[in-house]
């Protein structure tokens, strides 16, 4: 049968060679993408060619019409695992006839860059090699390939080549080389490709880095299992180390780290392991398995079930943030000794932690008693991550090793020119925001140590050039006393255009943010301070705010801080000033207050009463803060009168409210009397403290607080979107760290048909304001801030 035109000339055209250009964009360096492209070709039978730039992997294929349209489709569909293709362009080219597939030298662009890729911890193929006898990388504690290992750490420019990486001191050896460059071996253009012949090696070190005789990794495990301390040099700098079932020893290790109560990390060889510790369900699981290899904080077993974790390692809390390995060394390392380790950062409290060998001996000589060293240096310092699980989703702690410095898309003008935002004062981190990017820097830490100043501005300078940015304008805090806003104003003064942004909005623009939202939202921003446009501190906020401005609609209820930040770490002082407001009868509470460690003698509680009753805000500040509030809680049931670290008190009231089912609500009255709204937490307080002394239960008692916070919150945000009209209600702020309080809030608030919305991928903590801030600074580029009236 005679076959008709049209079909004829479709089947000349599908074998007619066509050729196509696509330029991808994404994290496409450093996880496999142009051997992933060569073998794709291979296999629909495509000749051309594959090249990093520092902007893009250009690809250009030959090929028919049908093959190079399941190219293009697979080029997304079947991309590696650690990549993360953002957006693709296709370009119709003439044929050249040409033959055969090649990858390109890489070239750098002018002004271009690329998301690169965090560390990944070990691939199972790479584990299994690490322990096979018969591999000639057996028990070598750098194995890698495309699908694992150092990223970022070692990157110090784009486009990602060896040359460009502190893999650069190591040639490879002939067997590595051939790796290398065979597009059928998982080592195709792996960048930190190295053996025992030609790449790092590992060593033990005493305290004066003079470095000790054989195997470095097993000298570690035997210093560790005779009760040492043992820095080890991890992906990102070093952690202190010490057996997690030897209580001597963990105590030693707060003693010498200046660390009395934070808990520590462990780190356990596999989830079964993780299991004999504590309770794991799927979603926490996978954030344990995920390649990122965060400290996931989990519910604690409880004895006789829970084995091999001293009580010193999280004293007075039900959870433990437990990580597995993510590099070779660890696995060698939990091998070795056979039980959990702990692993918490190289540092002094509150510094940051070492990244180079020479650096952690002078450092934490004092500390460690032996040192894991290596040659491979670290370029980028990065702590380890930490997330939380809750109700299924997983949050973000702490955003650093395996998170940074992967992107989050901005709903903004992707022409809008650069910005830099300076976040917070403590848990500080920075942002980066180019073509819609925003690029959050790694965990800080408290801008209070010069070290931390140092670490800022070298982390700093590694995002602006990696991702060719130059800031037009520059975003910062409102408190005018900020290392952050410091910083700022110098920029401010070369040119860059200034954006403050106050605290609490940036805390809900973050939000924002991650869910590319824009227009109004009802924003519940509760933490421990910020910097209020009155002068006074906040931390209990209601807002209505769009991404450019906001309005304070509701608060809690004001109350003094005799002292000021010492609140923060005494709250007994913060129970005495609900104690005042709430109009109790102070000559009987010295009698009853609940006794404990930290608890003042009836001397100290006259000053401080007769500092909060003097009126004046240069020793007793008016503040609305949420943080206070749970200080003052935990000391009025007897739960924790100090905090040895922040939100110590908090989370120790959290545990026990955990203990028992959701508590009754004690009613916290709304008042509208004018504008803002304003919550009224010192009834709250008044009917907690009658209740403990008619005899309730203190574990009741807190479950009560958690459940009363969080009605009423609803119960105030239920009426401000009647008013408004709003209906999307946005939580963060490091109080809602607590997953009792989310949890309930998020119910209760849904309860209302009210949708909402809290951080996943950023912290809910100071370490998240860094994007909020980078978010209303990028948006008021193309729209005036919102007067809000």
């Amino acid at each position: 049968m005679a076959t008709s035109a049209p079909q004829s000339r479709a089947r000349r055209l599908e074998g007619t060679s066509e050729r196509r250009r696509y330029t991808v964009h994404g994290v496409v360096q450093g996880v496999g993408f142009r051997p992933f492209v060569w073998t794709l070709a291979q296999r629909h039978q495509l000749a051309g060619s594959v090249c990093n730039t520092s902007g893009a992997v250009v690809v250009e294929v030959e090929g028919t019409r049908a093959r190079l349209d399941s190219f293009g489709a697979e080029l997304i569909s079947l991309a590696p695992p650690l990549s993360r293709v953002e957006r693709m362009s296709s370009t119709t080219m003439t044929a050249r006839g040409e033959q055969g597939f090649v990858i390109l030298e890489s070239r750098a662009v002018d002004g271009a860059y690329q998301p690169i890729s965090p560390d990944a911890a070990t691939c199972a193929d790479c584990l299994a090699e690490l322990f096979d006898p018969s591999d000639r990388r057996h028990r070598y504690p750098f194995i890698n390939c495309t699908n694992c290992g150092p990223r970022f750490t070692i990157i110090e420019d784009v486009p990602y080549d060896r040359a460009l990486t502190t893999m650069r001191h190591f040639q490879m050896c002939a067997p590595c080389t051939a790796e290398y460059a065979d597009p059928s071996n998982r080592r195709f253009h792996a960048q930190p490709n190295a053996c025992p012949e030609c790449g790092p090696r590992a060593w033990l070190a005493d305290r004066g880095g003079i470095e000790r005789a054989g195997d470095g990794v097993a000298a570690a495990a035997h210093a560790l299992r005779i009760g040492s301390v043992v820095a080890v040099k991890g992906l990102g700098g070093f952690q202190l180390s010490v057996m997690a079932n030897d209580g001597a020893a963990v105590r030693r290790l707060r003693v010498r780290k200046h660390r009395p109560d934070k808990p520590f990390a462990v780190m356990a060889a596999d989830l079964e392991a993780v299991r004999a510790i504590a309770v794991v369900d799927d979603a926490e699981a996978a954030a344990l398995m995920s390649s990122a290899r965060p400290i996931v904080l989990l519910r604690r077993r409880r004895a006789p079930e829970c084995d091999g974790i001293a009580a010193a390692v999280a004293p007075g809390l039900d959870e433990v943030g437990v990580m597995l390995p993510s590099t070779p060394l660890h696995h060698l390392l939990l091998d070795l000794v056979g039980a959990p380790l702990v692993m918490t950062s190289g540092n002094v409290s509150d510094e940051p932690i070492a990244k180079d060998n020479d650096e952690a001996v002078t450092r934490l000589g004092s500390i460690a008693d032996a040192f894991l060293l290596h040659d491979r240096e670290i370029y980028a310092r990065y702590d380890d991550s930490v997330v939380r699980v809750v109700d299924g989703q997983e949050h973000v702690v702490r955003r650093a090793r395996g998170y940074c410095p992967l992107p989050v898309e901005l709903a903004v003008d992707t022409t809008s020119p650069p910005v830099l935002a300076l976040g917070a004062h403590l848990k500080n981190t920075f942002c980066v925001v180019r073509d819609g990017r925003a690029f959050m820097g790694p965990h800080i830490g408290d801008l209070d140590h010069p070290q931390s100043l140092a670490h800022q501005g070298e982390a700093l300078t590694t995002y602006l050039r990696l991702f060719r940015a130059v800031p037009s304008a520059v975003a910062a805090d409102l408190h005018p006393d900020y290392a952050s806003t410091h910083l700022a104003e110098g920029w401010w003064q070369d040119g860059a255009r200034p954006e403050r942004v106050q605290h609490h909005h940036a805390h809900i623009a973050s939000v924002m943010a991650e869910h590319q939202l824009r227009g109004p939202v009802l924003g519940v921003a509760f933490d421990g301070t910020g910097f209020g446009e009155d002068g006074t501190i906040w931390g209990g906020e209601f807002l209505l705010c769009d991404e450019t401005g906001y309005r304070r609609v509701g608060h809690l209820a004001p109350v003094v801080q005799p002292g000021g930040d010492r609140c923060a770490r005494e709250g007994w002082r913060m129970a005495i000033a609900y104690l005042r407001a709430a109009g109790l009868d102070e000559s009987e509470v010295p009698a009853w207050f609940p006794p404990g460690e930290g608890a003042p003698d009836e001397r100290r509680w006259r000053l401080v009463s007769r500092v909060a009753a003097a009126g004046d805000t240069a020793t007793a500040p008016v503040s609305t803060s949420a943080g206070r509030l749970f200080d003052a809680v935990a000391s009025l049931l007897g739960v924790a009168h100090t905090s040895s670290f922040e939100a110590s008190a908090a989370m120790r009231l959290e545990a026990l409210a955990r203990t028992v089912p959701v508590g009754s609500v004690a009613a916290i009255p709304v008042q509208h009397h004018g504008s803002p709204m304003v919550l009224d937490t010192h009834v709250l307080v008044a009917e907690l403290v009658a209740q403990q002394r008619a005899g309730r239960d203190v574990g009741q008692l807190a479950a009560t607080f958690h459940e009363s916070l969080a009605a009423g919150a609803a119960s105030a945000c239920s009426d401000l979107a009647e008013a408004s009209g709003v209906t999307r209600v946005a939580l963060s702020g490091g109080v809602f760290q607590n997953a009792l309080l989310l949890t309930r809030t998020t119910a209760l608030l849904r309860a209302r048909s009210l949708t909402v919305y809290t951080n996943h991928a950023v912290p809910a903590n100071d370490g998240g304001v860094s994007l909020g801030q980078a978010f209303v600074a990028a948006s008021r580029f193309n729209a005036a801030p919102q007067g809000w009236a």
